[in-house]
């Protein structure tokens, strides 16, 4: 699920709910529990399936490196080996205006619960790619206009999430 932020006063008004998320997401109090994650800094769906193919892996290998395999996503989308650090950069913080919620196999209910939570106006994946903020992302994940000629963004960031664990 893609969420948006529209007009002035939802600003205030979301800012202070993912405010509020983010410390439930913190105290491991979010319910459901989702992955939050700054969807500027997404071009498109592949890079977060990677990071999710991840995740499952060493969830499969009782070895999460964080303690929730939520938090594991965005953990491994950051390409950060800081948890501390990938959280802060990818997930929610009292900027964010635009939300990539992902849940590991949700029902219809629980992502009916995820909507609740969020109170933003549901957009398609598909508009990722424009809404993307490619400056931000290129210098987060130190990608050269070089890489950028003989590569895509997503493909730079898949490079970097499958890599990490190897550097």
């Amino acid at each position: 699920m893609l969420y948006v932020t529209v007009g002035g006063e939802d600003i205030y008004f979301l800012t202070k709910l993912f405010r509020q998320l983010l410390e439930s997401v913190q105290a491991g109090k979010l319910e459901p529990e989702v992955a939050l994650l700054n969807a500027s800094l997404i071009p498109d769906v592949f890079p977060i399936l990677a990071a999710a193919h991840k995740a499952l892996v060493s969830k499969s290998r009782a070895s999460l490196t964080t303690r929730t395999l939520h938090s594991e996503l965005i953990y491994n989308y950051s390409g950060s080996k800081h948890i501390t650090e990938s959280l802060k950069r990818c997930g929610i913080s009292d900027d964010t205006t635009y939300v990539l919620a992902a849940r590991f196999a949700a029902s219809h209910d629980e992502m009916k619960d995820v909507e609740k939570l969020i109170k933003g106006k549901e957009i398609d994946l598909l508009e990722l790619e424009g809404r993307a903020n490619n400056a931000q992302i290129q210098k987060h994940y130190k990608i050269t206009p070089q890489e950028l000629a003989i590569s895509s963004l997503s493909d730079a960031i898949v490079c970097r999430i499958a890599a990490r664990d190897a550097l």
